[in-house]
């Protein structure tokens, strides 16, 4: 298995498995706590625009996805706490504009657009020097602000009427967090794609839930689950010759459904 190390695209996908692990553990935690994985659905989906953009102006897509993903994450985040429609059905048709403006700006681009099924279903064993350096940047924005408001964010996610009471902006923090979720979908575009977003985004934070209510340590433990889940993944997509963002989910839900399923199966402890 050591001979996967001799190649540096391998190395750059191990590298970048670990960075995006460290968003999606944090993030992710606060995405399954708060129960925003909907709303994080729809920016995955809705930032689709962002890679069109990105195409349109010739330069790199996730350059385009950054401030669209950003934005999309403003626009949910404030139509959730201001309009009277559904928030499902708000989310839903952003969701679908998103995906539509991405579409068409890709349609007017001339060329063929020969990366586009990377960012749809992820492709880590294509990711160069320079988006692993993006990377560590979002990665070192994501840690520092979840740092200055973790106390604050906690507020959000446990109790949004005591944070209320306790002269915090919660609008503003919720549309702060939907903007670090949508840096994390950056970090997350390249590994396994639009697509599988949401399953790498929530699993490794469902599964840490299970083994300690304390926030910190299930960040600590989304971050190992991610980044175990991902390197194996990795290892069975060179070994078997399969897609790589696919088969880490694949991994990563076997898992997860043999985890609970003998969970389930242990014997209740009598009270």
């Amino acid at each position: 298995m050591l001979e996967i190390l001799q190649y540096d695209f391998m190395r750059n996908a191990i590298i970048a498995a670990v960075l995006a692990s460290i968003a999606c553990g944090i993030i992710g935690v606060y995405v399954v706590v708060k129960r925003i994985v909907f709303i994080s659905g729809g920016i995955s989906h809705a930032s689709f625009g962002g890679i069109g953009l990105g195409y349109f102006l010739g330069v790199n897509p996730l350059y385009g996805l950054i401030p669209f993903s950003v934005l999309s994450a403003i626009v949910m985040g404030l139509v959730s706490k201001r309009s009277k429609v559904a928030e499902d059905t708000a989310i839903g048709i952003l969701w679908s504009l998103g995906m539509a403006i991405g579409i068409i700006l890709i349609s007017w681009t001339p060329g063929y657009a020969p990366d586009l099924m990377t960012y749809l279903f992820g492709n880590i064993l294509t990711v160069p020097m320079s988006d692993i350096y993006l990377m560590v940047g979002l990665d070192a924005v994501i840690i520092l602000v979840v740092y200055a408001f973790y106390k604050e964010f906690m507020s959000l996610c446990f109790d949004e009427e005591f944070a209320e009471v306790a002269g915090l902006s919660v609008e503003k923090l919720y549309i702060l967090l939907l903007c670090l979720i949508a840096l994390t979908i950056v970090l997350l575009i390249k590994v396994v794609g639009i697509i599988l977003i949401i399953a790498l985004l929530t699993m490794p934070a469902s599964l840490s839930r299970h083994y300690t209510n304390n926030l910190r340590k299930m960040m600590y433990l989304a971050i190992f689950f991610g980044a175990f889940f991902s390197i194996v993944g990795l290892a069975f997509s060179y070994l078997f010759d399969v897609p790589s963002g696919a088969t880490i989910i694949l991994v990563m839900s076997t898992v997860y459904m043999l985890h609970f399923l003998y969970d389930g199966m242990k014997p209740k402890k009598a009270v």
